[in-house]
């Protein structure tokens, strides 16, 4: 039987020595550390003793592998998310972002949530010919099709591979809805197919937008485009006539939740006519990796941070319940919910979802495929 796996440390992570956590060559990653994922049968965690001198390790770089995938739509049942359906073009995430609640799915590839997650990452070439074929199967019924659920579909190397574009080629051609949830002002390339997919009512967009401090962009989100530059991108979109929402996710409490306000100020002025937000999510590996991140970035809030974000989870790091890990419970979350409601309603900012359209989709036809006598 294989013996679980220790936690990060027994000692508490703000009393242990700093110099474990810096090193040269993670400059512009949002990690601190390579830790292991919760499947490995061994935790290892490198340290300076002191007593080594060796030279600064190469900086890390961006390594892509290609992934033949044999299904491209996953589905859910999630009675809080508004889709049951979803496409992640890719595998990990290169913008880095320190509170993506997504790290934890690497460990299931045998990588770390850490540093591999944003360094380790798998492009799927035939996502469009794959969902070419979802599609033509017999008895498909539309509904829309979310990009953005896991990782971002416009993360840097989308300018190399194009396959959100080519997936969204193929959703155009048969009329099928989608949606986008991205933090890249990359998503501003194609504009030329969602703008005639949005005047037939096929397509919205919501833009992430998490601070208009730029050093504190950077921290959280060193590879993501900056502030201005999403702004840029929901009037861009806007102008085009897509229904672009801002999301404030997450909201991470005493670091970017006094800006609210401001957030939904500068994107309704952007162009954007909804709006909606996430409180910050710690599920498993997460827990310990942002951490580590409060104590590099503010290790005098580390405490504070994390008092206010258990006082929202039932005095728990994170609670994997269907009708509040979004929101969190209690006074705080409370509080960030109204102050969130206000401001919309001052704004005329709406929360509710924009309905696309399904009864333009016309199922693709596959060479060698009987057509249709209709």
């Amino acid at each position: 039987m294989r013996k679980p796996i220790a936690r990060l440390s027994e000692e508490p992570l703000e009393t242990r020595n700093a110099t474990r956590i810096a090193d040269a060559n993670r400059h512009g990653r949002g990690s601190i550390s390579n830790l292991a994922g919760r499947h490995e049968p061994q935790m290892r965690e490198v340290f300076d003793d002191g007593w080594s001198e060796e030279e600064a390790a190469p900086a890390l770089r961006t390594e892509t592998s290609l992934e033949q995938a044999r299904t491209i739509i996953t589905r859910n049942r999630s009675p809080d998310i508004p889709f049951d359906r979803s496409i992640n073009p890719y595998r990990g995430c290169e913008h880095g972002c320190s509170y993506c609640f997504a790290r934890p799915s690497h460990a299931y590839l045998g990588l770390s949530p850490g540093l591999d997650f944003e360094t380790k990452l798998t492009a799927k070439p035939n996502a469009a010919e794959l969902l070419e074929r979802e599609l033509a199967r017999p008895g498909y019924q539309p509904k829309p099709i979310a990009l953005g659920t896991n990782t971002d579909p416009y993360q840097p190397i989308e300018r190399e591979h194009r396959i959100t574009r080519g997936i969204l080629e193929v959703l155009s051609r048969v009329g099928h809805p989608v949606t986008i949830v991205t933090k890249s002002a990359g998503i501003t390339r194609d504009i030329d197919i969602l703008a005639p997919m949005a005047e037939r009512g096929l397509a919205k967009v919501a833009i992430s937008l998490t601070t208009l401090d730029r050093r504190l962009a950077r921290a959280m989100e060193p590879r993501a485009p900056t502030p201005q530059k999403r702004l840029d991108a929901i009037r861009q979109l806007s102008e085009a006539g897509i229904p672009t929402a801002a999301i404030t996710a997450p909201i991470i409490p005493a670091i970017n939740d006094p800006e609210i306000e401001a957030l939904l100020e500068a994107a309704q002025q952007a162009g954007s006519r909804e709006a909606g937000y996430v409180l910050l999510r710690l599920p498993l590996e997460l827990r310990d990796l942002f951490r580590e991140w409060l104590l590099a970035h503010y290790p005098g809030k580390l405490r504070h941070v994390l008092s206010l974000v258990q006082s929202t989870r039932g005095g728990k790091d994170y609670v994997a319940d269907f009708e509040t890990r979004q929101t969190g419970t209690g006074f705080y979350a409370e509080l960030i919910a109204k102050r969130h409601r206000l401001a919309c309603e001052r704004l005329g900012l709406v929360r509710r979802h924009q309905r696309l359209r399904t009864d333009l989709f016309v199922p693709p036809s596959l060479p060698g495929q009987q057509l249709s006598l209709l």
